[in-house]
């Protein structure tokens, strides 16, 4: 027996004969195929019986005849036959051999792995079949006769059943299931297209336009009436097109941002922080129309803060635009409310990385970093500044919050035919039929804030599904060591209003309200800053000299009614009690009196003459010819009394004899 043999699994009953296998198998090919006929695998009253069980086949060679598998041979010959045919075998290392199988199967199964279900399915069920004649032939019934009952059991023929037997020869029972998988694949042939149309058909199709593929293939039919090109089907091109790479498609058709959401988003735990170890902001634009004091009419942008650790909506402001002021005092609401952080995520726009807001931070990547520069307000606290991605949700938690606000606020029953739609295509029936009040607004959307806090069941991880935002930032907050910001520091967000003059009774007017204090009197006429909150005016304004120097806070003085005259003995009465501290305060720094200071200066007891002057210089000139001896004369003394009393009338320092009547 040559090597050839090893891998054989027919033979003719001539050489099945000459191998003498053992003693029950007769040595002439006729003895052998009356063998086959008595054992029951062939009927021996037909020239070319049936074939059941798919042991036998037709010879295709030279004279015809019939090949028979080693199953028409008795168990001892069939033994013998599976030894010498070991034997045949080339002989391999033993490690080489075991890798290689351990290869191969590795790569069955992995094949197996990407199959669809239903051939999984099937694969499945082949195995349950040759599990099943296992078992028959463990209770002692011939082989035969356990693949004759499961393949009547199965509904299959026996041949198939032997064909699933033979995937599985040689293999260990936890390799069958790849093996027995159906090889099928479907339809693989494929019409082909001209290289170059189908270049002219993706040019046209792989474009931001987003043309349909029907009419880049109607001008495609165009072109190739010229070039004589031979297309395909629709259908062919749409098969070609879907075993396109979907990233290359999304890419050429949408986009770089619609590629970038194929990628999928980092997953941040924020279970590793404590309540205001980290904060986010960013701002969201409300879709309502709301109507401002002046009469104006816009969408409010509401700029918030949130807790990384809770979730929790910590401050916010809201605005007619986002700008730096906005932000300056939604983080100072923060501050004064709960305390200082230390990270703060931030956008990276102009108004979150304002020079008010983060100058002096190292890694700002807006605007330049100059040396004298003073510092932020985020910078002179200590804050730990992180930037984001502008534009990408995925980077900033608090724009799942805006999300929530959209839904729940902006949709409220209060605002409605204020609000516009969430997109261009989205207007509501009534667009634009009314604006809500800003004090109306407010008020809402200070209840939803509320809401959006407290609501129960929140599925994140650290809420767990049962607890809200507020409750697992409570929890943490109390156990969490807090940074508290001083009065001092609390007044870096507050806006500056510059060069307002201190006016003659020492106050200062702002925004229509007037602010006073008593230190401000000896400032008149001088101009100061005034650090204030625009959401609170009613508040005491922070007053500095222009040379930064803090002088005093102003409290407001409030209005009242033209005949409110309680109010008006209220205010005489503070400033009589004013004015009396004003003299104590004059009688206790004056200790000495006018009457001691005159006792106290020195007396005089002679006036020094002024000394004779040695040189007298003549006078010359119309002096000496004013009065000639010629023309002298005498007045007399009526005339000289009537011409001064002309003079005392003209200064008016006497009355005129009109005044009085002529008589006197």
């Amino acid at each position: 027996m040559t090597n050839d043999n090893s891998q054989r699994e027919w033979w003719t009953a001539a050489e099945l004969a000459a191998m003498r296998l053992s003693p029950e198998v007769p040595a002439t090919e006729r003895g052998l195929q009356l063998m086959i006929e008595r054992n029951g695998h062939l009927a021996p009253d037909l020239a070319w019986p049936a074939n059941p069980l798919g042991i036998w086949r037709r010879r295709s060679g030279k004279g015809g005849g019939r090949e028979y598998r080693m199953d028409v041979l008795p168990v001892s010959a069939r033994t013998v036959l599976a030894r010498r045919l070991r034997k045949a075998e080339k002989p391999a290392e033993p490690e080489r051999v075991a890798l290689k199988a351990e290869r191969s199967a590795s790569e069955q199964w992995t094949w197996f792995d990407g199959l669809p279900e239903k051939r999984k399915a099937e694969a499945k069920r082949r195995m349950d079949a040759l599990l099943a004649v296992a078992d028959l032939q463990m209770t002692g019934r011939a082989r035969d006769l356990a693949m004759m009952s499961v393949a009547s059991a199965e509904d299959v023929s026996l041949r198939t059943l032997y064909g699933w037997a033979g995937l599985v020869a040689g293999l260990d029972r936890k390799d069958w299931l790849p093996a027995l998988a159906p090889r099928f694949t479907g339809r693989t042939a494929e019409v082909e297209i001209p290289e170059a149309a189908w270049q002219a058909f993706l040019s046209d199709y792989l474009r931001g336009e987003v043309p349909t593929l029907t009419s880049c293939l109607r001008r495609l039919e165009a072109l190739a009436k010229e070039r004589g090109w031979t297309l395909p089907s629709e259908k062919t091109f749409e098969r070609r097109v879907a075993a396109l790479p979907r990233t290359m498609v999304v890419l050429a058709r949408e986009g770089v941002e619609a590629l970038r959401r194929l990628y999928p988003a980092q997953e941040r735990d924020r279970s590793g922080f404590h309540a205001l170890e980290g904060v986010n902001a960013d701002g969201h634009k409300f879709d309502v129309f709301a109507k401002w004091p002046d009469g104006t009419v816009s969408r409010p942008i509401l700029v918030g803060f949130q807790d990384l650790y809770s979730g929790m909506i910590l401050s916010w402001r809201i605005a007619a635009s986002e700008n730096a002021a906005t932000v300056l005092l939604a983080f100072g609401d923060l501050v004064e409310n709960w305390g200082i952080p230390e990270h703060c995520w931030l956008d990276n726009g102009r108004n979150f990385a304002s020079k008010w807001f983060t100058g002096g931070t190292p890694n700002r990547y807006r605007f330049k970093v100059r040396e004298g520069d003073p510092n932020g307000v985020l910078t002179a606290l200590g804050v730990e500044v992180h930037w984001t991605t502008p534009y990408s949700g995925q980077s900033k938690p608090i724009e799942r919050a805006w999300r929530d606000f959209a839904d729940s606020i902006s949709r409220h029953p209060a605002f409605a035919g204020a609000w516009t739609g969430n997109t261009i295509d989205a207007k509501p029936e009534n667009y634009g039929s009314t604006a809500v009040p800003i004090e109306t607004f407010e008020k809402i959307v200070a209840e939803g804030v509320a809401e959006h806090n407290s609501r129960l069941g929140r599925k994140s991880k650290i809420c767990g599904g049962r607890h809200s935002f507020a409750q697992v930032f409570n929890a943490s907050y109390g156990d969490a060591m807090i940074r508290k910001a001083s009065p001092e520091q609390c007044r870096l967000w507050l806006l500056a209003a510059e060069g307002v003059t201190v006016r003659k009774d020492g106050s200062v007017h702002l925004e229509g309200n007037r602010y006073w204090h008593e230190r401000l009197i000896d400032h008149v006429g001088h101009k100061v800053v005034l650090r204030f909150d625009p959401d609170a005016l009613h508040d005491a304004v922070h007053v500095y000299r222009l040379d930064g120097a803090y002088l005093v806070a102003a409290p407001v003085i409030e209005a009242v009614g033209f005949a409110d005259t309680g109010a008006a003995r209220d205010h005489a009465r503070a400033r009589k009690s004013w004015i009396k501290a004003q003299k104590e305060l004059l009688k206790a720094e004056r200790r000495l009196s006018i009457d001691e200071l005159a006792a106290m200066l020195p007396t005089v007891d002679e006036v020094e003459r002024a000394p004779s002057p040695k040189v007298i210089k003549p006078t010359f000139g119309n002096l000496a010819a004013a009065v000639r001896p010629s023309e002298e004369r005498e007045f007399d003394q009526d005339e000289n009394l009537e011409s001064f009393g002309r003079g005392l009338r003209a200064l008016r320092l006497v009355p005129s004899p009109n005044e009085y009547g002529a008589d006197e």
